[in-house]
């Protein structure tokens, strides 16, 4: 109850979601690598992203908003929100069982970790930085 009051009106939350998010997409894209070579393998991935997107649109509570210059009322709600796992077929090897051959391609998950190890340094140094300002307001902004 104490972490709602004192984080529900912060970034921490939904970079919570999202370090977890990348956390499981990490391996996920460990687990493609380590079976590049595993004939009928199909790779996996997470989504999560699109769910985010989706839970912005959203809104608990909803004011109307009667002249453009109102803030706009809600309270988001990104407790819904939860990373997915899902094996994806691939453009061409959409059915590695049937076909002997598996669908993960070096190339791309490697570009995929790079992208992912970007995305969670940023949200780790989002969060860190909240952090960092709710304890200078507790020290009252000294040193």
């Amino acid at each position: 109850m104490l972490k709602f009051f004192l984080f529900a009106r912060t970034k921490i939350p939904l970079l919570e979601k999202a370090l977890d998010a990348y956390s499981l997409r990490q391996r996920a894209i460990a687990s493609n690598i380590a079976n590049i070579t595993t004939i009928g393998y199909k790779r996996v991935d997470v989504k999560f992203e699109e769910e985010l997107r989706k839970s912005l649109g959203n809104e608990f509570i909803k004011g109307a908003k009667t002249h453009e210059k109102h803030f706009s009322i809600g309270v988001k709600d990104f407790d819904a929100v939860q990373p997915e796992t899902v094996m994806e077929p691939s453009e061409y090897n959409p059915d590695p069982l049937s076909s002997g051959v598996n669908n993960v391609d070096i190339d791309y998950e490697m570009a995929e970790l790079a992208k992912n190890q970007i995305r969670y340094k940023l949200a780790s140094r989002l969060i860190a930085e909240s952090f960092r300002g709710i304890q200078k307001s507790i020290k009252g902004g000294g040193v």
